[in-house]
């Protein structure tokens, strides 16, 4: 059973699920873990992070209250644990009120800063062989939703503003954040918004398996660089394959997303 509980009634055994709150309030890049270690929960609980959700099907419960002396539960009395049952978490993109555009701009500014330290990261670990966790993203997205919702233009305008050294990642946060103002516009719902916007931040993993000459190149490619990057589609579908938690969504839109033209240098 899932469970939101808080962070301070953590223990060794806990199956981890989700942290309540920013993802760059807590050390984590993953949040769907057993903890292990008194090293790690302490980590958790220094964290800042007031609440989480565990899974009691694949870890441990919260402790059970102190029984009082001489005091027995009637049968059939439903245990007294301190976390509350709920539905299940989804990193949730929360209705918000709209900003104005320069109070966001302010915001925005920081959420870029942030995801293009998170989409390095993630390149980074495609570039080591590690695999992809279409899940670890979610808060990330959750966030550039948050800004999408409460003004559209200041994250998109900010996050198209990129340099040749940061193309590549900055190129993905622009696509999330499109991707959440598009599924907006169509009238999706918060979960397929987010999943759009899922798709949106991987469709280029794919270029973290170019070599970096040719991805980093300043001048015109080859025609046999053009073949060199014009693979990325096909390498990111695989790598999001081998991983876990990507949708028929992601993999398609990471397959197909120069299915209509020409892969360009930069694409």
């Amino acid at each position: 059973m899932q469970k939101k509980i808080p962070v301070a009634q953590l223990r060794v055994g806990m199956h981890l699920l989700r942290l309540e709150g920013p993802w760059i309030s807590h050390p984590f890049w993953r949040t769907r873990f057993v903890i292990d270690d008194p090293k790690t929960l302490a980590q958790v609980r220094d964290s800042g992070v007031r609440e989480c959700w565990i899974d009691t099907a694949l870890g441990l419960d919260v402790a059970p209250p102190p029984a009082e002396e001489g005091a027995t539960a009637p049968a059939g009395a439903p245990s007294a644990v301190a976390g509350t049952s709920l539905p299940p978490p989804g990193p949730a993109v929360h209705a918000a009120e709209r900003s104005p555009f320069d109070a966001e701009l302010r915001e925005a500014a920081e959420v870029c800063n942030r995801g293009r330290r998170a989409v390095v990261a993630m390149f980074n670990e495609a570039r080591m062989g590690r695999t992809i966790d279409a899940e670890a993203c979610l808060p990330l997205v959750e966030e550039i939703a948050g800004s999408v919702m409460r003004n559209p233009g200041a994250l998109v305008s900010l996050a198209r503003l990129k340099t040749r050294d940061d193309y590549t990642y900055m190129h993905s946060v622009a696509v999330c954040a499109l991707m959440v103002a598009l599924g907006r516009r169509l009238g999706l719902d918060e979960a397929q918004c987010r999943e759009a916007g899922q798709a949106g931040l991987l469709h280029d993993i794919g270029k973290a398996l170019m070599p970096l000459e040719v991805l980093n190149k300043p001048g015109k490619l080859t025609d046999a660089e053009f073949d060199v990057m014009r693979s990325h589609p096909v390498r990111g579908h695989e790598l999001l394959q081998e991983g876990r938690a990507a949708t028929d969504a992601m993999l398609d839109v990471a397959l197909h997303h120069h299915e209509r033209g020409r892969c360009p240098a930069r694409c």
